[in-house]
């Protein structure tokens, strides 16, 4: 009889379970401990951006390259900024940078700006040698920064020995890599600055034979050009620079002011204003540049003004120089420039307001007389006067000549005149016999006023003196 095997009322449990339950134990305080370690940031959490750069300095420099073929300097430094910060130790970076930074004071109006930009350029290139001592470009590049630098030096002593260290720099550069064509025409440049014409312009011939190809080497081919009075061929120059770099403005604001400078000399009145309108051309192409690259920069329109004042017609250069006022409406040179195209209009009136912006400085209020009058696009602001200095004596000298001629008996201007006249006869400049004159015409139309005289200090001094080249 087969009698079927009952199942236990009672079994023992599987095994097998008990070791899958010892498992998870295992598992979830493995979890807790690999969540505490992360809190504590001993472990990252998968995913997270690394925390060193994603971008190689290549990237930045072929962006910055990208820039300053498009005119957009500003961007380009900041580019290449980013490539020396991911690779500081990157000479050819570095010095490319200092290049950049040199070529965009060209843009730049206030001379503390250029100044300062110029010593970046310094500093970058030297930063560039110490990374590779011997890095032609680098030299070469430190070459450039300080030769430029010492156009803007007002102490002779200083200015030669920035042009001394200018010229050791190409040489090393040279002595470096005798190829290198570049360091070739920043010598150029030098030697134009010393005043060895001759020499400049042997160097630079080397230079466009080796390679005719660079934006650089044209423009000192135009300088050295411009050094011998040679303008006809130095604006070719310039327009072959200009198609390798047609976005680069300051090469058609040197051509335009070649045009003017040609028109000037011009005996005849009709080739004389087709060179002008020549020189407006040049001038107006650097503005619409501007205007396409979002670029805000007064320098077009003073050179319009400029042109139009040779040419007579001070109504629209007196419109453009508001322009630029409109851009910068604390630059004290701008006042200057509107006081002297006032001046040259006959309105002496508001000549005096805008040379009390540009000499003494003025109020946010005040700035606005000075202007003509604040329109829907001008912004008033506080303008701090220029110091004494050969590009600013013109305004010095005519302040007070108008302050003088203004004065009558009711309405006296002769204390400010004969300030400005001693400020002016306590400086060197008061040896030219032009300014010496004008300041004798001034204290003897203001000898009337006993209370002026008086109030002028016979031994005032002349404020710190500095060279605030014109833009």
């Amino acid at each position: 009889m087969n009698i079927s095997q009952k199942r236990p009322l009672f079994r023992r449990r599987d095994d097998s379970s008990v070791y899958r339950m010892f498992l998870w134990v295992v598992l979830i305080l493995a979890g807790v401990w690999v969540f505490r370690l992360m809190q504590v940031g001993d472990i990252k959490p998968l995913f997270l951006p690394t925390p060193t750069p994603t971008r190689f300095a290549t990237s930045y420099t072929l962006e910055g390259d990208a820039h300053f073929t498009a005119g957009q300097l500003d961007a380009a430094i900041i580019a290449y900024e980013e490539a020396a910060r991911v690779d500081p130790n990157n000479a050819e970076v570095l010095a490319q940078l200092s290049r950049i930074q040199t070529y965009s004071t060209a843009l730049l109006v206030r001379q503390t700006d250029i100044l300062a930009r110029l010593d970046e350029a310094i500093e970058s290139a030297e930063r560039a040698i110490a990374a590779n001592p011997d890095n032609s470009y680098a030299h070469a590049m430190n070459s450039f920064a300080l030769n430029w630098k010492a156009s803007y030096i007002s102490d002779d002593r200083e200015e030669q020995a920035l042009l001394r260290k200018s010229e050791e720099e190409a040489v090393r550069a040279l002595q470096l890599d005798n190829s290198n064509t570049l360091a070739l025409a920043f010598y150029a440049e030098v030697l134009v600055d010393q005043q060895k014409w001759t020499q400049a312009q042997q160097v630079i011939e080397q230079a466009l034979q080796r390679d005719s190809s660079l934006m650089d080497v044209h423009r000192v081919h135009a300088y050295v050009l411009e050094s011998l009075g040679e303008y006809a061929l130095a604006i070719q120059a310039y327009d072959r620079a200009i198609a390798i770099t047609p976005n680069l403005t300051f090469l058609y604001l040197r051509a335009g002011a070649g045009y003017r400078r040609l028109a000037f000399e011009s005996p005849n009145e009709e080739v004389q204003r087709q060179l002008y309108e020549k020189s407006l051309e040049y001038f107006a192409q650097t503005a619409r540049i501007n205007q396409q690259l979002g670029v805000q920069d007064p320098t077009p329109y003073l050179s319009i003004a400029r042109t139009y004042s040779q040419m007579g017609e001070f109504f629209i250069a007196i419109r453009n120089v508001q322009k630029t006022i409109e851009f910068q409406p604390d630059n004290a040179v701008f006042y200057g420039e509107l006081g002297v195209l006032y001046h040259k209009n006959r309105n002496y009136e508001t000549g005096i307001l805008a040379f009390k912006c540009a000499v003494r400085g003025c109020t946010a209020e005040e700035s606005c007389d000075g202007r003509g009058g604040c329109g829907p696009n001008d912004t008033p602001a506080d303008v701090e006067g220029l110091p004494l200095s050969l590009s600013t004596v013109y305004y010095y000298d005519i302040y007070a000549s108008e302050l003088a001629a203004l004065s009558t008996p009711k309405v006296s201007h002769c204390s400010e005149a004969l300030a400005i006249a001693s400020i002016i006869e306590a400086s060197e400049y008061v040896s030219d016999p032009n300014i010496a004159a004008d300041m004798v015409v001034v204290r003897t139309i203001c000898a009337f006023d006993v209370g002026a005289s008086a109030g002028v200090s016979a031994t005032a001094t002349a404020p710190a003196a500095t060279a605030t080249p014109m833009p």
